[in-house]
């Protein structure tokens, strides 16, 4: 059973929130601001924050940026995850993974049953990694986002997790970018 590890000191890292929406503005952001306050009372860095479109090249460009400074260790993206004409958010994550994390989403589906039933299977949550940053996309629900951040996430981003967590596998995440050693 993970539990926490005293013994191991805790790692903040740096956190990007994105949004995605056509209609949220910062004053209308619930499900931003539940995952901004999460991030901060769970002793991480909030480091950036942006609402976009659901726009395929909207969401592609802010995750490339976010995902070429070397300041961001994570994204958090809240909304366009469903299976309506304008929902593209998996598509664009998935267009800039180098791996995905499946169990993420499986994961989130499995606990989410819970709470909202068969309406589970709308959801399409999906993590990755890009460039060794990891990346997330939740429901646009502010309940999803709680129960993806309580759930799963304050603990995988917690680098006193044992048996493991996300935070210890960081420095290897770029290992494949890296040049062969020469001889």
């Amino acid at each position: 059973m993970a539990r926490i590890d005293e013994s191991r000191p805790f790692l903040p890292v740096n956190i990007a929130l994105l949004t995605v929406s056509d209609t949220r503005t910062p004053e209308t952001d619930n499900s931003g601001d539940v995952l901004a306050e999460r991030i901060a009372k769970a002793g991480h860095r909030l480091a950036a924050r942006a609402i976009v479109k659901d726009e395929l090249t909207a969401i592609t460009g802010r995750l490339a940026a976010w995902i070429a400074d070397s300041g961001i260790d994570v994204v958090i993206a809240t909304g366009g995850t469903g299976v309506t004409g304008r929902d593209v958010t998996p598509e664009a994550f998935r267009s800039v993974y180098e791996k995905e994390i499946e169990g993420f989403g499986e994961l989130f589906r499995w606990l989410s049953f819970r709470t909202i039933g068969t309406s589970t299977m709308q959801s399409r949550a999906t993590a990755g990694v890009a460039g060794g940053t990891y990346l997330f996309a939740l429901p646009g629900s502010p309940g999803a986002c709680r129960d993806a951040w309580d759930e799963i996430l304050v603990h995988q981003l917690d680098s006193r997790l044992r048996p493991c967590n996300l935070v210890e596998l960081m420095p290897r995440l770029r290992e494949h970018l890296a040049e062969p050693a020469r001889g």
